[in-house]
């Protein structure tokens, strides 16, 4: 049987993580595991890494050998440099939505069709790029992938029926993987009594927002609100600036002191209102965090009945969800075991094994 020659686009790399480079790089560790476990499933598959030229990307692979090219940048180097190094391979796999507009011969994972659903969320010039790009890659790509059932028929939807679209569910075994950096709760001293964790993003479709008037709906609750997350949530409540005392704001977290903080959370609060996926709360459940979801996009899809859901556009139902949380010790039991059962059938090695049978379908 002829090699396959795969190049994956490891643009990714090269920037801050975000949610989908979190995709991006859990399945290309599960890759990497595979190939240094010589793994059946990738038997006359070569997989390459390929990335900007002069940008150094680290050694977190140990087993799939990495490639530079091009001296551009961004998406410059994504439209023109990359499409040009495929000529020696059979199929580039994109996993992080964007993509070499002219390319066929691709794999591309479009996660979500947000910038059409939420359009207030993004600057004009992105919505723009995205409105051209993203529906060629679905329509042209000779295999265009997602990662749930929702954001299928989103684009389905948007873009038209695609009958051979291919669902990536994501993992939370990252989670299992880190050591939790307890020294996050004696610096913001967290021990002392129960506290409720949220993430702060201005996006509005994140709608964190709710989660303040929330809390200053509930006033004084005897628990605290953590707020983790790059925006100070101040923008979010009012011209005073002011919010209520227990709400305790600690910035950028890392890994380890965001699992930390999930574990000796009371719950973990997650108000988005669209998601193509929406792995916060699966990290939490993964964490025995309780968590308390909006029921909206695709999270009811994802997180089951692992959680307890409340209505994104009315604070009033998650303040109660809140109280009704804090309040109730079984309830939270109850949600710590159904979150860590559901979490534990999320595997980054499951999504990988689906992308190499797509793999294997679009180049036999």
């Amino acid at each position: 049987m002829a090699n396959i020659d795969i190049l994956i686009n490891a643009r990714f790399l090269t920037r801050r993580a975000t949610g989908v480079d979190r995709f991006a790089r859990e399945i290309i560790s599960a890759l990497d595991e595979m190939v240094g476990n010589d793994d059946v499933a990738l038997q006359g598959i070569s997989i390459k890494l390929i990335a900007p030229g002069g940008i150094a990307v680290g050694a977190e692979f140990t087993n799939l050998p990495i490639e530079y090219c091009g001296k551009r940048s961004g998406q410059l180097w994504e439209q023109i440099d990359l499409p040009r190094a495929m000529r020696n391979a059979d199929l580039l796999v994109n996993l992080c939505n964007t993509a070499p507009a002219f390319l066929s011969n691709q794999l591309v994972v479009i996660h979500d069709v947000a910038t059409a659903r939420v359009p207030e969320s993004y600057g004009q010039l992105f919505r723009a790029w995205y409105s051209l790009l993203i529906p060629r890659l679905y329509r042209r790509a000779i295999s265009a992938c997602t990662v749930s059932e929702f954001s299928r028929s989103e684009m389905s939807a948007i873009f038209g029926h695609r009958g051979d679209v291919c669902v990536l569910p994501e993992g939370t075994d990252h989670i299992d993987r880190l050591i939790a950096d307890q020294t996050i709760l004696d610096r913001y001293t967290l021990a002392s009594r129960p506290y409720v964790l949220a993430v702060s993003s201005l996006s509005p479709h994140k709608n964190f927002s709710a989660v303040v008037k929330a809390v200053e709906l509930l006033g004084d609750t005897g628990f605290d609100v953590v707020i983790a997350g790059g925006q100070n949530p101040q923008v979010f409540s009012g011209k005073s600036g002011d919010l209520p005392a227990s709400v305790k704001y600690v910035g950028y977290v890392t890994d380890e002191e965001l699992k930390a903080l999930y574990e000796n959370a009371a719950c973990f609060v997650f108000p988005s209102i669209y998601e193509g996926y929406g792995l916060p709360p699966t990290e939490a459940m993964a964490a025995g965090c309780p968590v308390l979801a909006a029921r909206a996009a695709s999270i009811p899809e994802i997180c089951g009945d692992a959680v307890l859901y409340f209505d994104p556009h009315d604070p009033a139902t998650l303040a109660a969800a809140l109280r009704t949380i804090i309040d109730d010790q079984g309830l939270r039991n109850l949600l710590r075991i159904k979150g860590r059962q559901r979490a534990e059938s999320m595997r980054w090695r499951d999504a990988a094994l689906l992308l190499v049978n797509e793999i294997k379908r679009v180049t036999a």
